[in-house]
């Protein structure tokens, strides 16, 4: 493990050890019960921020529908929307991090376990229980507001007219590079240790990260960088347009969340550098 001491100013020296990577597979923690109340956490957690902001963009599209005597310029606007999603994400963040850790995204999760934070067991279970609190959350505003979720394209993400699927792809990949990068920062132990006299919520970097990537890409494919988002919103809607290029929400945010994790834990964090200085160092060369 690698140890950081830090003497600066005012400031006490604080030291630091790095935790040791989770287990690839671990038998102790199927037996506990807080592992499976992590398990009902993304669940639930990913199934209200379903509910919650699909009803924003359904409720923003009828707003705004001319043909029903709406106005183009009423309802939230993107802005909204983009608030909607990064403001759930922070309510959501803050209320489970201590019981799950608060991914509700299983690219940030994927992003997690190649890092070693989490171990394949639970990342896979986490994965799960987000696509399936996807699709009952969805389920839920379909059963509310059936005419209004069919009519308004229930949420579902889609490669906007005019842009590329490279396009798409790069904008999902960069989109959650943003996001995981921002997750991994937020919620870095080292920083935590050496910075405590400077308090971070790691909600709100989080949820802003989330609101700034929407602003920037729901004009190219609605934003996804979220699998579970993109897959509960083609399962209720289920039509054609809803699973054209939905590959992309998949491929997209798992190849931008292992970028980001290589780039924090190899590059800002020097993983590969202090694993060879280990390796020298170790008496039994």
């Amino acid at each position: 493990m690698g140890k950081d001491i830090e003497v600066g100013g005012e400031f006490s020296a604080k030291d630091y050890h790095d935790p040791p990577p989770a287990p690839l597979i671990d038998a102790e923690e199927i037996t506990q019960w807080s592992f499976y109340r992590a398990i009902i956490a993304e669940f639930v957690a990913t199934l209200l921020f379903l509910y919650i902001t699909v009803l924003t963009v359904i409720g923003y599209k009828s707003q705004t529908d001319v043909n029903k005597n709406g106005d183009e310029c009423g309802g939230v606007g993107i802005l909204g929307i983009a608030w909607a999603f990064g403001g759930m994400i922070f309510i959501l963040v803050y209320c489970t991090a201590g019981i799950s850790g608060g991914h509700i995204n299983p690219a940030v999760t994927f992003g997690l376990f190649l890092a070693r934070k989490v171990s394949l067991v639970r990342a896979i279970l986490y994965m799960v229980a987000q696509c399936l609190g996807a699709i009952c959350g969805c389920g839920l505003v379909k059963a509310f507001q059936k005419s209004y979720y069919t009519n308004y394209g229930g949420g579902a993400n889609g490669l906007a007219n005019g842009y590329s699927k490279g396009t798409g792809l790069g904008a999902e990949i960069i989109g959650t590079f943003v996001l995981v990068y921002t997750v991994f920062s937020a919620t870095d132990p080292k920083r935590n240790a050496r910075d405590s006299h400077v308090p971070v919520l790691a909600p709100l970097p989080i949820g802003f990260a989330v609101f700034m990537v929407h602003l920037a890409t729901i004009p190219i494919t609605g934003t996804g960088i979220n699998p579970a988002r993109s897959f509960g919103a083609a399962v209720i809607y289920n039509k054609e347009k809803a699973w054209d290029d939905h590959w992309i929400f998949w491929v997209g945010p798992f190849i931008g969340a292992a970028i980001a994790a290589l780039y924090h834990q190899f590059i800002l964090r020097a993983a590969a550098v202090k694993s060879l200085g280990s390796f020298r160092s170790s008496p039994n060369i």
